[in-house]
């Protein structure tokens, strides 16, 4: 944690560093991917299952480690943090109490829709799926959303596994090849693009396919595709205050997305080349 700077709020101030909790994992891979803000005021971290390939120490489903899991935290204190009361492993002797939901292999980012609170989880696969995990803003947490025993819809590694029963199945899935690894987005709130309201967008980080979650009901959503864009690499999502998407690119640009229905080149916000294809 950094206060901002005396004189300029938009600066940190690096000299009141303060170290919240460290947690050590035992691969240099899957270090997980978001904070974020909850509509309930708390800090969100996803952390991943502590690297290698197919989680060979079973962290993500180890209600004791934190690796593999979504954590939450209230930061709204003076020093330090504490764990809400109401984490759903709070108390427990069997479960660490920063947990709010686990069987997480590497959540490459999460988000709350800004309008109905609802969280949005995208969890890179392993070799072969890919999956999007939708949780409602009405959850008490706890989900369990199956890795290493299911990789999105599919048995991976069932030994020692719960029943079925206990996952909470992800919202789709999709296949590697060109796909490979799922950048997670946000939910669109803008008012520039009505088309778009309320579609959650995400894309994946091998083929540039920018894909949407469109709600058909309660808690049922349409899958919904926008093209593969050149350039491929896209690492991350942003949204400005105003509820426009943003989408970066590993190393070459931060772009605006704009609606192909009504296309003009894309906005380009930094680093070094032009983009013009519409997303």
């Amino acid at each position: 944690r950094f206060q901002v700077s005396a004189s300029n709020p938009d600066v940190a101030d690096s000299l009141n560093e303060e170290i919240l909790f460290t947690v050590t994992q035992p691969y240099p891979n899957h270090n997980g991917g978001s904070m974020q803000f909850g509509p309930d005021g708390y800090l969100y971290i996803s952390l991943g299952d502590g690297g290698a390939g197919g989680d060979p120490g079973n962290r993500a489903q180890n209600k004791m480690e934190m690796l593999g899991k979504l954590l939450r935290i209230n930061v709204n204190v003076p020093n330090g943090y504490s764990i809400p009361g109401s984490n759903p492993f709070f108390g427990a002797t069997n479960a660490n109490p920063h947990i709010w939901a686990y069987g997480l292999r590497n959540a490459w980012r999460t988000s709350f829709d800004r309008i109905t609170g609802d969280q949005w989880i995208a969890d890179v696969g392993q070799n072969l799926w890919e999956e999007v995990n939708y949780q409602p803003a009405s959850s008490t947490g706890g989900e369990n959303y199956g890795w290493r025993c299911y990789e999105a819809f599919n048995v991976y590694d069932t030994v020692g596994c719960l029943p079925a029963g206990s996952f909470v199945e992800p919202e789709i899935q999709y296949a590697h090849f060109p796909g490979c690894s799922v950048t997670g987005g946000y939910v669109y709130r803008g008012g520039q693009y009505s088309n778009w309201f309320g579609h959650y967008f995400f894309t994946d980080y091998c083929n540039g396919q920018i894909q949407s979650l469109s709600p058909t009901g309660p808690g049922t959503f349409a899958l919904n595709a926008f093209g593969t864009f050149s350039g491929y690499e896209y690492t991350t999502f942003g949204e400005d205050r105003y509820g426009e998407l943003y989408i970066g690119k590993n190393t070459t640009g931060v772009l605006k997305m704009t609606d192909a229905t009504a296309c003009s080149p894309v906005a380009f916000i930094s680093f070094e080349d032009t983009i013009t294809a519409c997303a």
